[in-house]
């Protein structure tokens, strides 16, 4: 059986790979949208190495098997005088230890682990991107205006040309809170995955605060806080005019 740990550790990973990117959205919980085909390329490639090494080990001998013939045979008489046969004891404790290696595996197979959410966010000091303070392009006509919340926060605090002025924006995040009955609408955005997640939030005004974690999306207008480009301008606010409760979206970060 130990023979074949490897061939089954190999298999679980892929089948783990290929089971959160070919049967749902679930790998958009760690990778971006982009990096999908190279995920099932991996799947398929390590469930095919796993089965070819399992075929190769089969049609070998096993040494401990032939160590196995040894024994017997030392312990039937043909060892050294005095009884004591070259007998090896091969404790199974390493072989064992190994097969906890499958854990992992069978945990991102069975019961894969949610997105980063609030307490991720609420980990984070707050930073923001190295941005100049400069002219940002015209919004779209009409209101109101589908943003994401790094694109608000961008043009609410180095915007010179003030283009969010006057306008209507809508933003869909999670709830996160604050002190004295502060809360945000907050969002993570990556790179490349999850590892590299940062936050972005934007202060709520004008609507009671749903609980932590809670998907939202917002509609509102500009509240102008601090001087432009400075410490005092963040994290940038909006007088809501409604909130409304809605699902986790199926990609729930933002990408650069």
């Amino acid at each position: 059986m130990r023979r074949h740990g490897g061939p089954v550790l190999l298999c679980l990973v892929g089948a783990a790979a290929l089971r959160i990117t070919l049967f749902g959205d679930l790998y958009l919980r760690y990778v971006q949208a982009a990096l999908r085909p190279y995920l099932i390329a991996s799947g398929i490639a390590l469930i095919l190495l796993g089965v070819t090494t399992a075929v190769l080990r089969s049609r070998t001998t096993d040494p401990d098997d032939e160590q196995g013939e040894d024994d017997e045979e030392g312990e039937g008489g043909h060892g050294d005088e005095g009884g004591h046969g070259h007998h090896h004891n091969h404790g199974p404790a390493g072989p064992r230890i190994a097969w906890l290696l499958t854990l992992p595996a069978l945990a991102l197979l069975l019961f894969p682990p949610p997105a980063l959410g609030s307490y991720s966010a609420g980990r984070e000091a707050a930073q923001r991107a190295a941005q100049g303070v400069g002219a940002f392009p015209a919004l779209p006509a009409g209101n109101p205006v589908e943003l994401t919340l790094a694109a608000f926060s961008s043009r609410a605090i180095y915007d010179s040309g003030r283009s969010l002025t006057g306008r209507t924006v809508r933003m869909t995040g999670f709830a996160t809170h604050g002190s004295g009955g502060t809360w945000y609408l907050t969002r993570l955005m990556v790179t490349c995955c999850a590892a590299d997640a940062t936050t972005s939030k934007v202060e709520i005004r004008g609507e009671d605060a749903p609980p932590t974690g809670t998907w939202v999306t917002v509609t509102g207008t500009w509240h102008p806080k601090g001087g432009l480009g400075s410490d005092a301008a963040w994290p940038p606010v909006l007088d809501a005019g409604s909130a409304k409760t809605v699902r986790q979206p199926s990609d729930p970060y933002e990408t650069r």
